[in-house]
């Protein structure tokens, strides 16, 4: 019940692009004929995950190592490639940690970062937004869906609002490609995150979307690799793999979302029976996918542990990015909950794996845990 942190790959997935790793792994920048079917097979993957975000041209794709280095590379060689035109920078307060501290650490340089406020169900305040941006800044990050409470942003009245008086908006789409769809062109969206874990592709790959007319400098150095944006030898396999795993999404997307949104209903119908228990996250504006609680009185980190080691269930407690911390999560925090309140998050995530049956085996389970650790509860 933990596809946030990484989906598992599809089997048809790796059946495509395991050629690449064990039967002809060359090297995209060798010339000869190994080379020239490495780099073919990337520039396939590229035009796949173009066409799942209806991108313009497939050269507006660059490939990294991860979605936290496609955030890197929007957020820092954006901001420096065009400092001359401003050193202001905004963002939503429920962003992933790989966004936030991208802007941070170029406060360092000189830049100005304001964090945009959001209500109580994750939904950024526009009205706040537009008094906060000016012509002077440069990036504005906001992403399309929450990784830890499901919900769905306004993207395309956010780029309405940041074109008219700001520059660029980036968007973090990594819990929203296939799910939803998304087209960068009718969105508005300038720079955009993808995943290749998030779409049930191997691990090790991510992508960043870069519109036609968009400036960026590397934040690496080596080789010309990726239109010299991200430089070292291309993880092939994983390249490989995206692209397929993104025109798997495409194609099955609406037919899935379906399928999941009915078994995503009835755990959120069953779940809310238990007493004081409470939805995190936009009610109905949420990923077909994403189901998440918070519990009065006890602890996500207990609930999470709990149901893996009794149940051999697994769920999530917030971003697997931040979990190694034991302070609450930043996006609860920025709805408004209490601190002692943030801490008690459960998040489930389904995938295709998942299936209705299992719906009352996790009902009971967490019902089970739940009056567990809270007669062991000291409040």
């Amino acid at each position: 019940m933990d596809n946030q942190s990484a989906m598992l790959p599809d089997p048809r997935v790796l059946d495509f692009a395991k050629r690449h790793l064990i039967e002809v792994p060359g090297n995209p920048s060798a010339l000869h004929s190994v080379g020239l079917a490495a780099k073919s097979a990337v520039e396939e993957a590229r035009e796949k995950v173009a066409e799942l975000i209806n991108a313009e041209d497939a050269r507006n794709i660059i490939f990294t190592g991860s979605a936290t280095e496609a955030n890197n590379l929007a957020i820092r060689g954006t901001a420096m490639r065009n400092a001359s035109k401003g050193m202001s920078l905004l963002a939503s307060r429920i962003e992933h940690i790989s966004v936030l501290n991208s802007m941070k650490d170029l406060q360092k340089n000189g830049f100005q970062l304001q964090l945009i406020p959001v209500d109580s169900r994750g939904i950024v305040d526009l009205q706040a937004l537009e008094r906060m941006i000016s012509k002077q800044t440069i990036v504005t990050s906001v992403m399309y869906a929450n990784g830890e409470i499901g919900t769905i942003e306004p993207i395309k009245e956010i780029s309405h609002i940041v074109h008219e008086k700001g520059m660029l908006l980036h968007v973090d789409a990594t819990a929203a490609a296939g799910r939803i769809p998304i087209d960068v062109q009718n969105d508005g969206i300038d720079l955009l995150t993808l995943s290749s874990n998030d779409i049930c592709g191997p691990q090790g790959a991510g992508a960043l979307y870069a519109g036609p007319d968009v400036k960026i400098q590397p934040v690496t150095v080596g080789g010309g690799q990726e239109r010299g944006l991200r430089p070292g030898t291309e993880n092939l396999f994983a390249i490989a793999g995206m692209g397929e795993a993104a025109r798997l999404a495409r194609l099955e997307m609406s037919d899935d979302s379906i399928r999941l949104k009915a078994i995503r209903d009835s755990l959120i119908r069953e779940i809310l029976k238990i007493d004081e228990t409470h939805l995190t996250g936009h009610a109905t504006n949420r990923l077909p996918h994403h189901a998440s609680f918070r519990f009065d009185r006890i602890e996500g980190e207990s609930i999470l542990l709990t149901l893996d080691a009794m149940f051999d269930i697994q769920v999530s407690t917030g971003s697997a990015c931040s979990s190694r911390t034991l302070e609450p999560s930043h996006v609860l925090l920025a709805l408004g909950l209490k601190h002692e309140q943030a801490h008690g998050s459960m998040v489930m995530t389904l995938g295709k794996s998942n299936h209705p049956d299992q719906i009352q085996v996790v009902f009971d389970a967490v019902k089970k845990t739940v009056a567990r650790l809270r007669a062991l509860s000291p409040l």
